[in-house]
């Protein structure tokens, strides 16, 4: 993905008829079952984590929280494949967040850290909570990002490899339709408020520091996800009038980097 090597997966759905794939923007990665999709994004982000690391010496790695994601990650710490994740050398970054406490229930942070910072042998110092609830939560994490990535030449200084999601509205990260920090105008890291933000606030991630990475996976599940899949794909193929303002997964355009859409057989809308 990107300039690091190309990730040699095979993309072709198995067992279903090739209609039914849909064309989006960026590759599509397409399987059956949940399960059988899991396989396919662990295989890829391991391969790019080792490539990584024998290139730059690190690997940096955001990762979105919620409740699709929540079994890939699991599946990195108990499938005996992935031991090989090199989560020594990996700095681990957040998406997005809630503007809650760590202990809340809704931190995206609490569930990644018990599901698997807590079971990696990560060093904690290469663990970067997004400090949400502090008025200046969005300059600090920017701060922070620009400091790490820094030690890398000109090029290079970006994100490896970003989880992403999509929520039936079209939203990806906490990049709401027709919210503030669609218009990130230079800034990588946003608190997002108002009208159109789902509450609670939210700090996240821009499109600028987004499509500035190497990789950007977008995992999608689920036959609840299959409207906005159809939305999207009717987008992409000028069948339908919308841009980022309304679908915002629509403004993730990597500039050097490959996007890749992961989706299961439920999840697939069909053919148009």
């Amino acid at each position: 993905m990107g300039d690091s090597d190309p990730i040699p997966y095979e993309t072709t759905p198995i067992g279903r008829p090739a209609g039914r794939k849909p064309i989006l923007t960026g590759t599509v990665v397409v399987r059956e079952s949940a399960e059988d999709l899991l396989d396919s994004i662990a295989a890829d982000l391991l391969f790019q984590a080792k490539s990584c690391v024998r290139t730059f010496g690190d690997f940096h790695l955001a990762l979105s929280g919620g409740s699709t994601p929540e079994p890939f990650y699991r599946r990195l710490m108990y499938d005996p494949n992935y031991r090989d994740l090199p989560w020594k050398r990996t700095h681990l970054w957040l998406v997005d967040e809630r503007r809650v406490p760590f202990d809340d229930d809704r931190s995206n942070y609490k569930m990644i850290y018990e599901t698997l910072v807590v079971q990696s042998d990560i060093p904690k110092d290469q663990v970067h909570p997004i400090p949400a609830t502090l008025d200046d939560a969005d300059t600090r994490y920017e701060a922070e990002l620009k400091e790490h990535l820094a030690w890398r030449e000109k090029g290079h200084d970006r994100l490896d490899f970003v989880v992403l999601g999509m929520g039936e509205d079209g939203h990806t990260a906490s990049l709401f339709p027709r919210s503030p920090a669609l218009h990130a105008n230079g800034r990588l890291v946003m608190i997002n408020r108002g009208p159109t933000v789902t509450p609670p606030e939210r700090v996240t991630m821009t499109f600028d520091l987004l499509n500035a990475s190497r990789a950007l996976a977008i995992l999608v599940t689920g036959e609840k996800k299959r409207a906005a899949v159809g939305r999207v794909a009717a987008a992409v193929a000028g069948k339908e009038a919308a841009a980022a303002e309304d679908l915002p997964v629509l403004g993730l355009r990597p500039v050097g980097g490959e996007l890749r859409w992961y989706l299961d057989g439920p999840a697939c809308p069909p053919a148009l």
